[in-house]
Formats: C-alpha cells, structure tokens, sequence
C-alpha cells in the first residue's frame, strides 16, 4: 500500500500554495494597474502642452489646410488626409496579398518545409528597420513612381487621384513601402486564424461535395474572419504612426492634395520634421497633431473592436 498520508497536503501546503497564487495574481495587477497609469499619463502631459494651441484655434485646426508657423497660422488638414490617404492605399494593396499568401501557407499548397521558409521570409520583412525601408524606397520604388507616373496622369490625369504633376516623392511612393511594411502584421495573424480553424469544418465541407477553392472562401475564410480583422486593425494602426519610411518618401508637403501622384504629408512626418527646430505656439500646435494621431489610433480600435464583435456573433454558429 502506497504511503498517502505523505502524498496528502496539510494546511501549511495549502496556505503557501494560495500565498503564491495571491503574489502572482497581485503582480499581474499591479502591471495592468501600471500600463493604464503610464497611457494617462502620457495623454495627459500631451493634453497640457496640447491646450494654448486648443484654446487658440478650436476646431478649426482640422478644417483650415494652411500650416504656417511665421504667422501663427495652424492647420492639419492636409496632413489628415495625407496620413488617411496613405495608411488606406497602402492597406487595399496589403490585405489581399497578406490573405493570399496566408492562404497559401496554412494549406497543404507546398510541402511543409517549403512553407516553413516562405513562412520565416516573410515574417523577416517586420524586422527590418524603417529606415531602411525608406532608402530601399528612395533607390528603387522612386525611380519606378516617376517612370510610371508619369504615363498615368497622361493617360489618366483627368481622375483627381491620378492629377498631375507626377513625382518620385508622392503620397503612392509612401504608401506602396507602407504596404510592404504591413504585410508580415497581416500575413502572420491570418494564418494564425485560418490554422486554428477546426479541421471537423474542412473535412465536412469535402464530405457535402465542395471543392478546394469553395471550402477556403466559404467555409476557412468566414470562420477565421476574426483574426482577419484583428490583423487589419493592427496593420492600419501601423501604418498611420509609421514616421521615419514615409518622411523619407511622401515629399512632405503642407499644401492639400487628392492625387496619388503628388507629394503629401502626415501627421507622424509633421512631428519628426518640425519638432526639433519648434518653439512657442508651435511647439503647442505640434502637442495638438500629436494628441490628434494618438485619438485617431484610439477610434480605429474602438471602430475595429467593434466590427470583431459582429463578425464573432456572425460566425458564432459555425464554430
């Protein structure tokens, strides 16, 4: 007969089980306590420094699209449209090529170790630096812009996102490097989703008669839309606080455009490229487009949080 009354807890085993359950539940938050405290607290001190330049110009900051420092002229207008023009462009050519290529690589298109390859490359993308990408941009995606460029606004110039005059530093010179940069975000977090779709859906989709093709658009693709939208928001969040790639290439121009062909500016270039040589008014105003990005990346996630809750009610009965 085994010795239970060796194997049998006491009350001093239990106390001291429930002490370290207690220090790590208290640890735990403690750091979720710390991780509010320091976001409220950098809104907060941008939100001080942010207030002259509220007080001076009101609402008006959004709508007026001339930002003149020497006269104390203030208006981000043209850099909203910028960082939304960029960050939505680069995110229509990203997303269907990032689903793709996690198409590709969560099914059995190529043996194992041939998908484990593609699969390391293209999650490589994310560890290279901005600036990097941004001279990688300057030496090949330019020349390109200006080569094809030109022969759209000839052929299309009478479209406003294709108006001349064509440059190399355009708002599609930053966005086709934004797209590159946010693929391996999209990439990674769909193949999570389409691979931690049950393999019970796949193998009854076969057993009703679909094919392939009709069991990934119909069936995969619905079911893992959740980390789809996931992926989404976190590569649009990217990509409308990337700075250094995109103020290397955008051309970072205050005046107002709709032309893809033409350069532009962001938000996050107008505090790289001006925060250093501010002072007074300026520097508020700077506070200001600061606050206003950290609250656009704020309503993104609400608005995505809020589309992942309908997609998981929409699916939850395929699950």
């Amino acid at each position: 007969m085994p010795d239970t009354a060796a194997e049998t807890p006491t009350g001093d085993d239990f106390r001291k089980r429930r002490f370290r359950f207690d220090l790590f539940l208290v640890l735990t938050w403690l750091a979720s306590v710390a991780t509010v405290i320091a976001l409220v607290w950098i809104v907060w001190s941008i939100l001080q420094a942010a207030f002259p330049a509220m007080a001076a110009t009101g609402f008006s900051f959004f709508t007026n699209a001339v930002w003149n420092p020497n006269r104390n002229i203030y208006g981000i207008f043209p850099f909203l449209n910028g960082t939304a023009g960029s960050s939505g462009f680069a995110l229509l050519l990203a997303l269907p090529l990032g689903v793709a290529i996690a198409i590709f690589l969560s099914e059995d298109f190529l043996p194992s170790a041939i998908r484990q390859v593609v699969r390391f490359v293209v999650e490589l993308l994310a560890a290279i630096p901005s600036v990097v990408y941004g001279l990688w941009g300057i030496a090949v995606i330019i020349p390109m812009v200006q080569s094809w460029g030109g022969f759209l606004s000839q052929k299309f110039g009478f479209l406003p996102i294709f108006a001349p005059p064509a440059t190399g530093n355009s708002m599609l010179t930053a966005s086709l490097v934004l797209a590159l940069m946010v693929l391996p975000t999209i990439t990674a977090i769909s193949r999570t989703a389409l691979v931690a779709v049950p393999k019970t859906l796949r193998e009854g989709s076969y057993a009703v008669g679909a094919t392939r093709w009709e069991t990934i658009f119909k069936v995969l693709l619905p079911t893992a839309a959740p980390g789809i939208v996931a992926a989404t928001i976190l590569a649009f969040g990217r990509a409308m606080g990337e700075t250094m790639a995109v103020a290397m290439l955008i051309g970072n121009s205050p005046r107002l455009t709709w032309s893809l062909l033409s350069p532009a500016g962001t938000l996050a270039g107008l505090l790289a490229n001006q925060f250093g040589e501010a002072s007074g008014m300026q520097v508020s105003a700077l506070m200001y487009a600061a606050l206003t990005l950290v609250l656009l990346t704020l309503l993104v996630n609400i608005a995505g949080e809020l589309v992942l809750r309908h997609t998981q009610k929409t699916i939850a009965g395929i699950r």
